[in-house]
């Protein structure tokens, strides 16, 4: 399936799917909105997908809500509301899913591009790269998971600053705040996406999905019913064929050859 908004490949195990509205500042309108949890929701079916990738085309991540659109609405909540809709459930599969998320910002990340940068499970960003909450400046209040996931990053105090102040990080000062994790020349970021991506593409997939529900989860469980659910959750690895192999590989010292199935 192909899409007007995005573009969508997979690189081996690696699925890269790329924000394509260049000219409108990778904006999401709806059909944006409705191609996103399409793609979410095939990165979540296809078995054969083990980590994927999110980044943009042209100069930017992504503007965050198309406002040349939301003008254009006769009813605007209610549009909100069906875009919400879709791009909510992209977000909520992409981080139930197993395999892991990497977000490249190659440009801006704004509005709801700096919610998508930040709800990602790795975030590289180019040098170049911006982030700004932005939507305060609009008078409204966020959207699309940030709200959830920034101040889990970064703590609620400067959370607080980016979201009251929109200030501008730059990608060193995301890093720097705990927002991204990798920065690099502007040249290299995809290079250096993708040769992460496919190391994780031929990790423990399943082990990865548990990791992710695990640490998703650690705040709003108590002590001793996190450290259940951890005894549940390597139980079940030491049950799969990949937590099998990975205990035999380290006994013979060879690398191990995971599936990503079990």
């Amino acid at each position: 399936m192909s899409y007007n908004t995005m573009s969508f490949e997979v690189d081996g195990n690696v699925a890269v799917a790329t924000f394509n509205r260049p000219d409108a500042a990778n904006a999401l309108n709806l059909e944006m909105s409705e191609d996103l949890f399409d793609v979410a929701v095939r990165c979540d079916e296809d078995p054969a997908i083990r980590a994927v990738v999110f980044t943009g085309a042209g100069k930017m991540f992504s503007a965050g809500g198309d406002i040349a659109f939301f003008g254009k609405q006769d009813s605007l909540p209610a549009m909100v509301k069906k875009m919400t809709l879709f791009l909510h459930g992209a977000i909520s599969r992409l981080n139930r899913m197993d395999p892991p998320v990497i977000c490249a910002v190659n440009g801006t990340a704004a509005g709801a591009g700096f919610s998508f940068a930040a709800q990602g499970d790795i975030v590289m960003a180019a040098e170049s790269a911006k982030f700004t909450s932005a939507y305060s400046r609009l008078g409204v209040s966020p959207d699309g998971s940030s709200s959830y996931f920034v101040p889990r990053r970064i703590g609620t105090k400067r959370a607080l600053d980016l979201m009251l102040t929109n200030r501008v990080l730059s990608a060193e000062e995301a890093r720097d705040w705990g927002l991204v994790d990798y920065v690099h020349p502007d040249a290299a970021l995809m290079d250096e996406t993708m040769k992460l991506a496919h190391a994780l593409a031929a990790g423990p997939t399943k082990a990865y999905g548990r990791i992710k529900n695990l640490i998703h989860e650690s705040l709003n469980e108590t002590l001793e019913s996190q450290m259940e659910r951890e005894t549940v959750g390597i139980a079940e690895g030491m049950r799969s064929a990949d937590g099998q192999e990975g205990i035999a590989a380290f006994l013979a010292k060879r690398k191990p050859e995971f599936t990503g199935q079990g």
